[in-house]
Order: structure tokens, then sequence, then C-alpha cells
């Protein structure tokens, strides 16, 4: 590892002598990273903010190059763009910049204080400052609202309707109609820690191996028979709707955005359905923060403000299907699919059943592996037809394993705990 790292210092150092580039701005950033979000960074929501070199980083692998920078001492990286969940171990480690005084212009340019102290980290001063928000939402084809149960509410759907929804769609038309990201680079996994377990179990990580989780388990491989085998190899939900493939599905507002900008008069798009807890919901917060020893912090603060501006916050909302987190008001010209989507997502925060599940906190780098729980439980159950009683003890034990060796303590809807959140 040590001479790999004395070769990238070593090359950077020749490269730096060998053309003589203007000093770039690092920003690394998990987010917006598809090649067509990252030439809108690049081009549009970045020009004219002085040199930039915007890098998308995975989150394991961001994880990891920000602890070797850490502790090599060495730092190349003077702003990230990231998850609350993913700047959190930063904070932890003490390796971020406070940035009170950025807080505190934004506060006055109509950021709310829940954001904003959302940012704090738990920390008495301001670690991130709120960038971008979202969630996730189901959208369909006009066409499909013929199929709905009798009586049911597109927005306030439960599971059981949408079961009907399905059988009615694929007894009318021949096919399975309804769609989830569950291929190799989809989201699915959220769909279990944001919208499945909250909303059948009223938890995450408390309640995975539960007598309510089994129930909800049972009640998914009900709903799969209505759902096209093709979700497996599904990343990005926008193609197979705007393709026909698929009347009905659930993804990230930035991975439906693009289907439903090119057709707003040919979708709805509505609340994920409620289960017998509530209606879960995840709602998505990015941040920016300066790293500890960042090469160029005076930069990354007017990057920071630039991001941070009304035009620039509508352009990312109207861009990339990402929200603003100043409280601005969306223009009547603004993009009629991304108006749609905005309507579902104050809808559903406004939901009186809604449970907000938060995303994972204090996992550090093991990410992947709490995601890889909930898939290979769906794997195990749902497409391989394995006892659920059997799958839910196996993985609640990776679960339980997992929480103790990274020491991560509850986080919503479970209760809090006082040490590793426990798996009942």
């Amino acid at each position: 590892m040590k001479h790999i790292m004395s070769f990238g210092i070593l090359a950077s150092t020749v490269l730096a002598f060998a053309s003589p580039v203007l000093a770039q701005t690092v920003f690394v950033s998990t987010q917006l990273r598809p090649i067509e979000e990252a030439t809108v960074v690049r081009e549009e929501l970045l020009k004219d903010v002085g040199s930039v070199d915007y890098v998308v980083e995975e989150p394991p692998q961001f994880a990891v190059r920000m602890e070797a920078e850490r502790q090599a001492g060495k730092h190349t990286v003077s702003l990230v763009g990231a998850l609350h969940g993913e700047l959190s171990p930063l904070a932890d480690k003490d390796t971020l910049e406070p940035l009170d005084d950025l807080a505190k212009k934004l506060a006055a340019s109509g950021m709310p204080q829940s954001l904003l102290d959302l940012g704090k980290l738990g920390k008495s001063t301001q670690q991130y400052i709120p960038w971008m928000q979202a969630t996730y939402v189901m959208a369909a084809k006009k066409e499909a609202l013929q199929y709905l149960p009798a009586g049911a509410d597109v927005n306030a759907l439960n599971y059981d309707q949408l079961i009907e929804w399905g059988k009615n769609m694929q007894e009318a038309t021949g096919q399975p109609q309804i769609g989830f990201p569950a291929g190799p680079k989809g989201l699915m996994a959220r769909y279990f820690q944001g919208y499945f377990y909250p909303s059948f179990t009223g938890g995450v990580v408390r309640t995975f191996q539960s007598a309510d989780a089994a129930a909800g388990w049972e009640k998914l491989k009900v709903l799969w028979a209505y759902v096209t085998p093709n979700s497996t190899s599904y990343d990005f939900m926008q193609e197979p709707l705007a393709a026909g493939e698929v009347m009905v599905a659930w993804d990230h507002i930035a991975r439906l955005k693009n289907a439903i900008s090119a057709a707003p008069d040919d979708y709805v798009v509505f609340p994920a359905p409620a289960g017998p807890k509530g209606r879960g919901y995840m709602p998505v917060v990015a941040g920016l923060a300066i790293p500890k020893g960042a090469p160029d912090k005076a930069g990354a603060e007017k990057i920071i403000e630039h991001l941070s501006m009304p035009d620039t916050q509508l352009l990312t909302a109207s861009k990339v299907g990402f929200f603003p987190t100043l409280n601005v008001k969306l223009p009547p010209d603004l993009d009629a699919g991304v108006a749609l989507l905005a309507g579902t997502v104050t809808a559903t925060q406004a939901s009186k059943d809604a449970v907000i599940s938060l995303l994972p906190v204090g996992l550090g780098d093991k990410g992947g592996e709490f995601n890889k729980v909930y898939m290979d439980s769906f794997q195990r159950i749902v497409l391989q037809n394995e006892p659920i009683a059997d799958v839910l003890k196996a993985q609640g034990a990776t679960m339980a394993k997992l929480m103790t060796d990274t020491k991560a303590a509850c986080w919503a809807p479970d209760a809090k705990s006082d040490g590793p959140c426990p798996v009942q």
C-alpha cells in the first residue's frame, strides 16, 4: 500500500512539473456519478466557479480514499460531496472543517434550520452543508390507472391494493407490469431499508428477523408474482418505463426523471405503498464538507456557496432531479416532469402515516455489506423460495455481527441504542 501511495504522489509531482496546468480544486463526490449527471455537474453546475476537478467515487472507495489520506497526512481532496451517512464516519474521526460561518449565511438565505441541524452530525459545530435532497417514489403510465382496484387512491395505496393492481394489469395484458431496480447497480437495498421494512415492521435493524418481518416477506412473495422477472437486470427504472416494458415502477427520483420529463403527460407519480406500520419513506440528504488539511479550503468554500445559490439549486433540480435544500419556490416554467416528482416528494413527506427511515449511519466502509444482508435475504426468500424463518435467522446473525463489528448505534425508525444496534 505504501509503495502504491508513494508512486501516486511521485506521479502527481511529475505531472505537475510536466505541464503548467492551473491548480484545480479537487471535489470528490459519491453523488451524481452516472456519466450524464457528472457531465451536468462539470459543464453546467460548476460553470464559472474556477478550476474544479470533479471526481466521482463509489461509496466504499470513497471511504477508503478518505481514510488513506487521513492516515498518510497528505491531502489531495479539498471538497467532498456525499450522503449524510457517508459523512458521519468522517465527522466521528474529527476530520472535517467546521462550517459555522457558511451555515449562518445559508440560514439567512432560507435553508431550513432542521436541515442545517442534520449537518451537525450530532456535534456542536456544522460538519457539512446540506447540498441537495431526494427520495424514492413510484411512477405509473396513466394507462395503468384503469386497472386500479375499486376504491383505491393511487396517492394512498397499501400493499394489498398494489398486489391487486398488479394482478389486474397482468390479467389484462398477459405480462407482469410492475418493475423494481433489482439489478447489479440498482437501488433495491434502499427499498428494503427505507420502505419495505419500516412499513411492515416499524424498524430496520432491530426488527430484522421479527414475526412482522416474516409476514412482510410473505406479502412480498405474493407481490413478486406480478413483478417482471427482468427486474433483476434493471439498474434504472426510467428505461423500462419509457420502453413500455413495465407500467408501474419504484425507484429514486433521479432514476425516473428522464422518462417522466420526456413525456410528463403520460405519467402519474405517487408515494410508495403503506404496510401495517405505516408508509415507510427514506429522505436522502447529500451534503458538502471540507476535509481538515484541504489544499484549497478557500476554493472549496467558494464552490459550496455557488452550489447553494437559489439559481444553482433550481438548475440542479431541473437537470438531475435532486431538489433544493434552500426553501425556494419552484418556478412555473420548471420542467414538467421535475414538477411532478417535486409534488410527490412533498406529498410523501406530508403523509399522515409516514414512517421516516434515515440512511444508515455509523457503518463506515461496511455499507455494502449492510446492503448485501437485505439483497441476500431477497434472493433467498423471494427468488429461490427458501424458508423465511431459516433465512432471517442466518441473515440476522450476519446483521448482528456487522452491527457489533462497526459499533453502529440504531438510527430512525429503530429506537435508539446505547451500544451497537441489536437484532431482535
